[in-house]
């Protein structure tokens, strides 16, 4: 059984690492000519603002007083330069939104696979993912993919901000170029009095740095150079943001102060270089945020970010009668009358590549926005032709690399970009310049880049299909044998032994066989290892192993020929030995249909409906948090359809209540939306008074307490105590502005800590052990919460006491007897494998509810499979500063504190139950499998970016369930059955 769980491990480790290969490989490619319009730019130089988190609605708007709080920029609108709207794609964060704005292509999400970040920023994508993953960095210092950029086409590029964001562009530029100049990392501190120095100190260092270029000659003499770029990070406004909401006075001030400090820098430029009028300017965003202060999905508020531009080769403002939009923006923003002209973020790196006349960036895919140029119509016309070439060698040399390692006789070329197309199409284009019809030029190249960014699609998924069906059989057949395991190991369903004895033997030199009786045995292996010495195995065919044998030889020559990538064997090779080993309990599966042919057809497809309405709700939920509010509401009549109601009524009542009051929490907004620390407080008051109650409960019921039992107890209580103080005292420092205290960030740690200790100390007593770990998991949990979030592990830990009284009614009511009572039952005893029985139907529903619980866990106060679901606050009572890893932990282990209590009172489920923990956690793997299959052919490659990108993580996160529950389980029987010593001899053992 060991070593099936190990081999389960590494098959789902295969089946989750394929997603990589299938849906995040890099599109990028390699190879290709910098390309260049031959025409004299329009600028020597470019200042590149970028304000981090700055949606487009706060910019744009105007306050209540009718004013604007960014008079610079609503005055470059209306007298100097153009306007639009920035759109975005998922994941609406900073890393992949700046590479968006200077390389011009969508950062794919083979950066998950390559950067180890992207782990804990995407808490999402794996845990999700378990997985996923948060807003946590807002940067990566390493690059996951290499790739050109702006920058690096640069003569020249100086750079000041966050180091996160300025390091990945230095690292990824040839030569040395790129000059960057950054605060240290400590100075983004969420919990900071004033953050909007974030920007004060970029304004005041680019003025010292053209201060002191006036006497330094070498510097001053390459400032004097074309092409090159200054670029000013502003993380101020997105700190703010996810401080105190966009909505707060904080947000809206720096962005007053924002737009002073860039109305001073213009003014600078203007005079350092004489009013030349070779300067372009770009002020825009990397993403928006929400209203609650989070980012990273695609609501409107994350994806529409402002984009304005003035200066050399930009048009000025033009004034219209009226503008189709499907929107109502320009009505609110009083700017309906001012030309708006939209662009697509990654447009935004060749539109400045144009401007300076460098080469475009070799793997931006964005399109030049000619609209926005103030230049000859020749100069655009000439400009879009370089753009659809650069984005047309992309596509030749994919497809080079494509065909190369693909057998002629089955290589099928991209038919609506043939080569002659492409001929003509340039031919055509060209021919419209000479003749300057340079509309019709312009709007050819924009056909021919369409056509060959979806030839690039095509090839970048050329392979998916083929992979997709390699996994679906490798999941079809573990999910079989699984199956297989189950039903011949675990269960009385088929007896196929006597039919197997048949093909053994007993050797005529031993004389006649002796009287022998076979002992109980539960699988076939069992039962020839207890079979007296001397029993032969005739050799079985050979048939079925030789089969598989060459079919696998086959596919490996078949991918060797190919050149695929060492991977590719894996996906194809593995469902080959699953199935071999599938065909090979062929007597079980004969005896199955057998034994399914004997049950009563209405009774087997009533249980079958039963089984495939609880895996789609399970499903469902997914994308509907509401369905699990269905679900245990459904729960809470199951009473009712058993006799429980008329036996335990107590209990009944106990479990319909907590069944109801836990239905409540998917109903409510995602967590972190709306903040509300008197819930927080509120919910350790509760935990309090709980204690009381359970403590009081029992010393009546053991008539005396030991002293260490009731210390302990006494110990989890005041952790809870100043769980609750810190929080108050944390929350209304920072409303002050005051930061988080050192005290509280002491004490908030030293709580976490002896969380994972105070559990261990208390009796392994069910109830006892299993209280004192709800109370450490609540004093941490309290630490980590901002709202109503508070109260969800205490109504699942009371939801999970019932169930386990409920699954002893359960079983006394099928006749199995229980010798102990709840309250007698010890996590310590020596589990007798004798005790063990044979699964029923029952059993199903455990494992059912198992998963069900699990998933409520995921998504009972929030969508973890959307990033935006995070809030930063949550772990402001131990860290204010940025710190990506320590964060990301923190939000990790909120997230699995629910999972460890369920896990936990599962561990007592399969004690009173007395069920094989083995055979229970095969029917979850086959469950979680079921699912994860149908997340499998959900994925998405077509619609939004925010539907292909929920559709991944949905699957990510229950492939890595089955891997978690691994994990958990192991948590869960360490923290149920360990036992330390607060004093005495032995420090630790194993009770």
């Amino acid at each position: 059984m060991l070593l099936f769980f190990i081999l389960g491990v590494l098959v789902h480790c295969v089946f989750f690492a394929s997603i990589f290969d299938i849906y995040f490989t890099s599109p990028l490619v390699h190879g290709m000519t910098p390309r260049f319009t031959a025409l004299p730019p329009p600028a020597r130089r470019l200042v590149l603002f970028v304000a981090d988190g700055l949606r487009a609605d706060a910019l744009y708007e105007l306050e209540e007083n009718g004013n604007t709080r960014a008079p610079f920029i609503r005055n470059i609108i209306m007298h100097e330069g153009s306007w639009g709207i920035s759109h975005t794609r998922v994941p609406t964060e900073s890393r992949p939104g700046h590479v968006a704005l200077i390389a011009g292509f969508y950062e794919d999400v083979s950066a998950v696979a390559k950067g180890v970040m992207l782990v804990l920023h995407h808490v999402y994508i794996t845990i999700v993912t378990v997985c996923s993953f948060s807003q946590l960095p807002e940067g990566w210092k390493e690059n996951p993919v290499e790739f050109d950029s702006l920058f690096n086409e640069s003569k020249y590029t100086w750079s000041w901000g966050s180091p996160d964001i300025l390091t990945m562009f230095a690292k990824g530029a040839s030569g040395n170029h790129v000059f960057t100049y950054s605060y240290d990392a400590i100075n983004e501190d969420f919990g900071a009095d004033d953050v909007t120095k974030l920007d004060t100190w970029v304004f005041d260092n680019i003025k010292e740095f053209f201060h002191a270029a006036r006497n330094n000659q070498s510097l001053f003499s390459k400032l004097n150079e074309e092409k090159i770029v200054f670029f000013l990070h502003l993380l101020g406004i997105d700190t703010n943001g996810h401080a105190y909401r966009p909505s707060s006075r904080e947000y809206k001030d720096n962005i007053k102060i924002v737009d002073e400090g860039i109305k001073e820098i213009v003014s600078m430029f203007k005079h350092f270089y004489g009013n030349d009028g070779k300067t372009a300017f770009i002020f825009t965003s990397d993403h928006g945020m929400t209203d609650w202060g989070a980012h990273g999905a695609g609501h409107p508020s994350e994806t529409l970010t402002p984009f304005v531009s003035w200066g050399a080769g930009i048009k000025y403002p033009q004034k219209v009668s009226a503008q189709q939009f499907d929107d109502t923006f320009l009505k609110e923003w009083k700017l309906e009358n001012w030309k708006r002209r939209d662009v697509y973020q990654a447009d935004i790196a060749p539109l400045m590549a144009s401007l300076i006349g460098v080469p475009f960036p070799l793997n931006s895919v964005g399109i030049l926005p000619v609209d926005y140029l103030n230049n000859t119509d020749l100069f655009k016309a000439e400009s879009m032709f370089t753009n659809a070439i650069q984005i047309l060698e992309q596509f030749k040399v994919k497809m080079t690399e494509k065909k190369e390692v693909t057998l002629p006789f089955l290589f099928t070329p991209f038919k609506l970009l043939s080569d002659s197309k492409q001929l003509n199409i340039l031919r055509k284009a060209r021919s419209y310049i000479k003749q300057r019809k340079y509309d019709e030029a312009v709007s050819l190249c924009k056909e021919l880049i369409d056509l060959a960014l979806e030839g690039l699609s095509y090839y970048h998924t050329y392979d998916r299909f083929f992979l997709g069906i390699t996994v679906v059989l490798g999941f079809v057949g573990w999910t079989s044998y699984a199956s297989l395991l189950v039903i011949k190991s675990h269960s009385s369903l088929t007896r196929g032994v006597s039919k197997q004895v048949k093909h053994y033997s007993w050797p005529r030199a031993l004389g006649p066989p002796s009287p022998w009786k076979p002992p109980l045995a539960t699988s076939t292996d069992e039962l020839l290892s207890c079979l007296p010495g001397g029993w032969e195995d005739k050799k079985p065919g050979q048939l079925l192993p030789c089969s598989f044998a060459a079919i696998g030889v086959s596919i490996a020559f078949f991918l060797l020929i190919q050149a695929c990538p060492w991977t590719y064997y894996i996906y194809c090779l593995l469902p080959v030995s699953i199935w071999y080993a599938v065909l090979r309990e062929f007597q079980v599966l004969q005896d199955l249909v057998t034994a399914l042919l004997t049950f009563p057809p209405s009774r087997f497809f009533g249980y079958l409906l039963v089984f495939t309405l609880g895996i789609e709700v399970l499903v469902l939920s997914f994308f509907y948090r509401y369905m699990l509010t269905a679900g245990l509401t459904a729960f809470a009549g199951w009473p009712f359809f058993t006799r429980l109601w008329t036996r335990a009524k107590i209990t009944s009542l106990s479990w319909i209540f907590f069944s109801l009051l836990l239905a409540v929490f998917p109903l409510m907004p995602v967590v972190g939306r709306k903040p509300n620390i008197s819930l927080v407080m509120g919910a350790g008051l509760l935990v309090l008074l709980l204690s009381l109650f359970v403590i009081t409960s029992f010393i009546k019921r053991k008539g005396s307490f030991i002293n260490e039992e009731l210390l302990l107890h006494l110990l989890q209580m005041l952790s809870t105590v100043l769980s609750i103080s810190v929080v108050y005292s944390t929350h209304n420092s920072l409303l002050r502005k005051q930061g988080l205290p050192l005290i509280n960030q002491i004490v908030s740690w030293i709580i976490l800590a002896s969380s994972f200790v105070m559990p261990l100390l208390s009796p392994t007593s069910l109830l006892e052990r299993l209280f004192s770990i709800l109370l450490s998991s609540m004093s941490t949990y309290l630490l980590l919460s901002t709202g109503y979030e508070a109260l969800f592990p205490l109504a699942l830990s009371c939801l999970m006491f019932v169930w386990i009284h409920m699954e002893q009614e359960t079983l006394l009511q099928s006749g199995v007897s229980c010798k102990q009572k709840v309250t007698s039952i010890q996590f310590a005893c020596h589990t007798d494998i004798t005790q063990f029985r044979q699964l029923n139907l029952d059993d199903i529903r455990r494992a059912f509810f198992l998963v069900f619980f699990l998933v409520t866990a995921f998504f009972g106060t929030g969508n973890i499979a959307s990033l935006n679901s995070f809030d930063l606050a949550s772990v402001y009572c131990f860290l204010t500063v940025f710190s990506p890893y320590m964060m990301g932990a923190l939000m990790m282990w909120k997230i699995l504190i629910p999972f460890v209590l369920v896990m936990c009172a599962f561990e007592a489920v399969q004690l009173t139950t007395q069920l094989s923990s083995k055979s229970l956690f095969l029917m979850v793997l086959i469950i979680s499998d079921i699912m994860a299959l149908h997340f499998f052919f959900l994925i998405k490659d077509y619609g939004s970016w925010l539907d292909i990108g929920t559709s991944i993580s949905h699957y990510v996160i229950v492939m890595c369930m089955t891997i978690v529950l691994v994990f958990l389980n192991g948590l869960a029987q360490l923290l149920t059955t360990k036992k330390l010593k607060l004093c005495g001899k032995p420090k630790s053992h194993l009770i």
